[in-house]
């Protein structure tokens, strides 16, 4: 009986339409999941004038929907290694659809800050499951490339919501931005019929005449018949998949992933939540502080891309060395005075290397798993991730109910990214040193290894 490796079909293949629809339904999937995010920063001025919030009730509040983030990571990636990530992909964005809509129904704080923990269930489960599919499927010599440019839909996100914010806010006031938030739900027959079940799923439950009809679609070419056995390197073994991120050399790495994790989604929720704000307290009028919002996330679109080009060439972890580096300069330079078009590149640059490097982290970690537990290792560190991102609106507020200048704001905010340069440049040089003894032997690296530098 002939043996086939589907890691081999994938990594090898040209890029095919099959390919295209994957990574098209899911960066529209991540549009939705952008705006849901970055909606609170848009309201966040209206909603404080509305319930007469405190800067501490209202980084708070904005706080409500990460926690549920964070669950939603825990829950929703291991949970999709059980029913399969197509499943948790659909459940996670009916889940935040619904809730974000409901959201503009809220009469109070409370009802609101328990509506954004359901939708922030949803969030937190799509990202994770949406990054490993695209890793999975996408050919091996573009996957940094492919999964930045799906990804880059969640930065889309930000700047369709930001736009509408500038429109709808002044017409229609704060509920019209979450009642907008249902209508995506029409895409979803198309979701469930296009959008591809994971290989390896279909492979573990037995589903093995599917798993060849995917493969035919997406390698026409392939010669593939009922008497060829498929199989996967990497696949589950037994144990608990959480404490496998730690297993054959990989807590260090697994707690730098995690600790870059915390602090790219500390900057990335807390300018996310707080820079309108803090640019209307700075004189700014609530269109021009909006608009501040619509070009940080039209950078995480350009940096995002960019990054995923570069790593495809160079190593991932060596440009998210040099993002965090600029992003911690771009950041700190803002809370100085500057002319208009160079506060304005300062933003795009801060997007670029915060929220573009946040989408490379996520392809770092789909890269440095191996396939049987990769969603639940992406999930994991995502869902650590969220405490940075908890901290982030909640360390806005305080720094605004402290009354401190400008520039002390965007100073604290801009730490994390050093913190997470010496991260990543700690795990790249431990990785690199670790792989070059096999290299250096001539010998190929175990399954399941990774070379990340």
């Amino acid at each position: 009986m002939k043996t086939l490796d589907v890691n081999e079909v994938i990594d090898n293949a040209r890029f095919t339409r099959f390919h295209w629809t994957v990574m098209w339904l899911c960066a529209t999937l991540l549009i939705f999941d952008g705006y849901d995010l970055f909606i609170y920063g848009v309201v966040l001025p209206t909603l404080m004038q509305h319930w007469q919030l405190t800067p501490v009730q209202a980084g708070a509040l904005g706080s409500y929907a990460l926690f549920g983030m964070m669950f939603g990571a825990f829950i929703f990636g291991p949970l999709a290694d059980r029913i399969g990530r197509k499943k948790g992909i659909a459940i996670s964005f009916v889940l935040f659809s619904l809730a974000t809509f409901a959201s503009g129904f809220a009469s109070t704080p409370t009802e609101f800050g328990i509506l954004r923990f359901i939708a922030g269930l949803g969030c937190g489960g799509l990202m994770p499951n949406a990054v490993a599919l695209m890793n999975e499927y996408a050919p091996k010599r573009s996957r940094s490339t492919l999964v930045a440019i799906m990804f880059s839909g969640y930065s889309l996100g930000g700047v369709l919501c930001a736009g509408l914010g500038i429109y709808m806010l002044p017409r229609f006031g704060w509920q019209s931005m979450f009642f907008a938030a249902a209508a995506p739900l029409v895409i979803l027959p198309i979701v469930l019929w296009k959008l591809p079940e994971s290989v390896g799923f279909m492979l573990r439950q037995g589903q093995h005449d599917k798993a060849r009809a995917t493969l035919r679609k997406m390698a026409p070419q392939l010669k593939l018949d009922a008497g060829t056995q498929l199989v996967q390197s990497g696949s589950k073994g037994a144990g608990a998949p959480m404490f496998d991120l730690f297993k054959e050399s990989r807590s260090l790495g697994t707690f730098l992933i995690w600790l870059s994790f915390f602090c790219c989604l500390l900057m990335v929720y807390a300018l996310g939540s707080w820079l309108p704000k803090l640019m209307a307290n700075a004189g700014y009028s609530l269109g021009s502080s909006l608009s501040f919002l619509l070009a940080l996330n039209f950078g995480g679109v350009i940096g995002a891309i960019a990054g995923g080009w570069l790593g495809d060439r160079f190593s991932l972890p060596k440009v998210m060395v040099g993002y965090f580096a600029l992003g911690t300069a771009s950041i700190a330079l803002l809370g100085f005075n500057s002319p208009m078009p160079v506060l304005y590149l300062l933003i795009v640059i801060a997007g670029a290397t915060t929220i573009g490097t946040q989408i490379l982290l996520y392809a770092n970690a789909a890269q440095f798993y191996p396939l049987a537990i990769r969603s639940t290792g992406i999930g994991w560190a995502s869902g650590v991730g969220r405490i940075g991102a908890i901290v982030g609106p909640l360390l806005g507020g305080s720094l605004m109910a402290a009354a401190l200048p400008l520039k002390m704001n965007f100073l604290v905010f801009a730490i994390p990214g050093l913190v997470a340069a010496l991260a990543i440049a700690v795990f790249m040089l431990v990785y690199r040193q670790r792989a070059k003894p096999a290299t250096a032997a001539g010998l190929a690296p175990a399954a399941g290894a990774r070379t990340l530098a």
